[in-house]
Parts: C-alpha cells; sequence; structure tokens
C-alpha cells in the first residue's frame, strides 16, 4: 500500500504532513512512501532527507497514492485526480469545506478530518488541533510583543523602573494556555479569563490571575471538553462584566471559538475605544470571524489607536515544529487504522467513527450532514 505526501496548494501553507524522520515508522508498518518533490521544502524538510529515510521521490504522490496525508483540504481540481477508494487524512475544515466534502464523498474517498479527533485518552496522540493550538498560543504573545511600543518584563534600571505589561488572556484552552505561559516567561503581568470555571487551576497554576465574573456557567463546557456556545444575552453581559479588564491591559489575546460556529463577539467597538492608545489586541480567532468586532481576518488594523490583529493559519509561520507535530498526530492516527500493511476500518471503535467524514461515496459524519442540510435551507 502506498502513503503518498503531495505538496501543499493553499496560498501561505508551509508545513507538511509527514517529515523525514517518521518515514521508517511507515516503512516498517509495510508502507512505500512517496513524497512528491518540494512538499517539506518551505517547512525546512529537503528531499534529500527523505530519501535517505526510504522514501520515494515521486512527482504524481496525489494521483498514485492509496492513502493520502495532508495538512489543508485538497482543492476541488485535485479530487478528481485522487484515487477511487483511496484514504484521506488531513484537516479538512469539514465545517466550511462542504462543496470540498461533497466532491470527495462523490469521489468514493473515504476521508479523516483530523478536527473532529474525539477528545478521549486514546486519542491524545492523535490530537492535532491541541499540537496546533499550542503553537499559535505561543506566536500570538511574540506578535503582541513586537507590535507593543513597550517590554513585556519589569525592569530596575538607573533611569528608573520599568512596569511590567498587562497581558490579559480570553479563552484558557490550549492556545489560551500556552499564551499564558509565554507571556509570564516574559515577565508580563497575566490575567485570564474562561467561560469554565474547571480551568481556574490550570491559570492559576501558571502564575496568572483568573478573572471571575459574575455569570451562571454550569452548562458553559460540552461533553468533549470544549466550550459550548451561549446565548446573545450571556455575550452581553460578559462583554459588560469583562470590559475592565479589557481595558486596563496593554495586550488581549482572543482565544474563544466554537467549533462549526462563528466565534462569539466579545470587544466590542466601544471596549477598544476604552483602551490605552498603543496597545495590542491578537484575535485568534479571526479565522472564525473574531472575537472583537474591528477584527479584520487575515489583516492587522490600528482602531482607536489600538492595533488589531487577525492572523490566519498561525502554525503554518512555525512550518518546522508545526509539521513535526502534525506529522507525529497524523501518523500515530494511521498507525490504529492499519491492520497488516492494510486499512481496516472498526465503525464500532469511536477512535475510528469520530473523524470519519466519507466513507463509501456517502457523507457519514452527522454534524457535517446537518450542516449540509442547514445550507441547502438557506
Amino acid at each position: 500500500m502506498v502513503v503518498g505526501v503531495p505538496k501543499e496548494t493553499l496560498a501561505g501553507e508551509q508545513r507538511v504532513a509527514l517529515v523525514p524522520d517518521l518515514v521508517p515508522k511507515l516503512v516498517k508498518a509495510g508502507l512505500e512512501v512517496m513524497v512528491e518533490p518540494g512538499a517539506g521544502e518551505a517547512a525546512g524538510y529537503l528531499d534529500s532527507a527523505y530519501g535517505a529515510k526510504g522514501a520515494r521521490l515521486e512527482a504524481a504522490a496525489l494521483e498514485r497514492s492509496d492513502v493520502l496525508l495532508k495538512v489543508q483540504p485538497p482543492v476541488l481540481a485535485d479530487v478528481g485526480k485522487i484515487q477511487p477508494d483511496a484514504t484521506l487524512i488531513g484537516f479538512l475544515q469539514p465545517y466550511s469545506n462542504l462543496e470540498g466534502i461533497q466532491a470527495l464523498a462523490a469521489r468514493g474517498v473515504t476521508a479523516f478530518s483530523m478536527e473532529l479527533m474525539p477528545r478521549i485518552t486514546r486519542a491524545q496522540s492523535m490530537d492535532a488541533l491541541s499540537a496546533m493550538s499550542t503553537l499559535a498560543g505561543y506566536k500570538a504573545v511574540l506578535l503582541a510583543a513586537n507590535r507593543l511600543p513597550k517590554i513585556f518584563p519589569l525592569l530596575m534600571t538607573a533611569a528608573g523602573t520599568l512596569t511590567p505589561a498587562r497581558v490579559f488572556v480570553i479563552g484558557a484552552g490550549v492556545a489560551g494556555l500556552q499564551a499564558i505561559g509565554t507571556a509570564k516567561r516574559l515577565g508580563a503581568l497575566v490575567e485570564a479569563y474562561d467561560t469554565r470555571p474547571a480551568v481556574k487551576e490550570q491559570v492559576e497554576s501558571l502564575g496568572a490571575k483568573f478573572v471571575m465574573l459574575a455569570l451562571e456557567t454550569r452548562d458553559a463546557e460540552d461533553k468533549t471538553g470544549y466550550a459550548k456556545a451561549q446565548s446573545e444575552d450571556f455575550y452581553k453581559r460578559q462583554q459588560e462584566l469583562m470590559g475592565q479588564s479589557v481595558m486596563a491591559a496593554d495586550v488581549v489575546i482572543t482565544t474563544a471559538l466554537v467549533p462549526g460556529q462563528r466565534a462569539p463577539l466579545l470587544i466590542p467597538d466601544e471596549m477598544v475605544r476604552g483602551m490605552r492608545p498603543g496597545s495590542v489586541i491578537v484575535d485568534l480567532a479571526a479565522e472564525q470571524g473574531g472575537n472583537c468586532a474591528l477584527t479584520h481576518p487575515g489583516q492587522d488594523v490600528v482602531q482607536h489607536g489600538v492595533a488589531i490583529l487577525g492572523p490566519l493559519n498561525v502554525p503554518s509561520t512555525l512550518p518546522f515544529h508545526a509539521s513535526q507535530m502534525y506529522a507525529k498526530n497524523v501518523t500515530n492516527f494511521l498507525a490504529h487504522l492499519l491492520k497488516d500493511g492494510k486499512i481496516q476500518l472498526d465503525l464500532n471503535d469511536e477512535l475510528t467513527r469520530g473523524p470519519l467524514v466519507t466513507h463509501q461515496g456517502e457523507i457519514v459524519h452527522e454534524v457535517v450532514k446537518k450542516a449540509l442540510q442547514t445550507q441547502a435551507k438557506s
């Protein structure tokens, strides 16, 4: 069975789905590894490194593979080149890439979306979303520090004392916790807020202050551990109570996301007006519309004297380690699907069934099917 790694075609994507050091693991499992020339170059992995580890360089990796490992979903023009009955593993953007998902089903591709990996103990080594969120949280702090017109740490100098920057992190998931830890290491005073009270201990363990708001949050987390969408009244009250922390901060990093939905609006225009000139907002929810009303996805703008950064695909800006982490997640998942060198699916297994989007010519994931039905009605 041939495992193929084609070049990523999405503009700006620098990651690769397999790194050279993991090729021997697949070869040992009885697989032939085929890598398109240049697939890893942008991430710092040269063709010669793949060859030295046992991969074959092949320009037609997309067309000739039984299993395809990708970061981003294939463009529609490439779906028709994939072998019918092939298996595809990658970030397939199942909530927004509905046309692409339909095309994969029509082609007969068995497609697994890494975004849908269940949050269970057996899946921890395959949790690509958490891996990429770790890097995004780290990079968000660096972006803010680079843009802020002051330094993060307290400094006692002959010219006087420089007070530390104040950082407020909204959302204490994987990205938020990494942002907290990074900001603390740079010497900032850090506060954080999350709708889930259960994360208070994690926030405080990193040396940050957890901001408590007088809100009912018992139903703020779903069974998978992700934050649940709340009512408009809840978000309005949240904005009112959170405003003081936002306006006191030099840097605000927002990470609040709800899978499959627009990111909740947490920082309205008037709150930005109340921030000090020179302050910075880094909106990691920009790809889903943003947590700040003034965010322009993919752009850095200045409004009311505040720099508002809406970066997209942040992990791709750290492609060497992002590829290393993602490739490990993907190969662990592929190993789970393999038996005697072939893909064998146990659809009674939650770990197999959870990320499965298309199979045997049909869209099989219930959430994706509902999204398609909603789109058809609109």
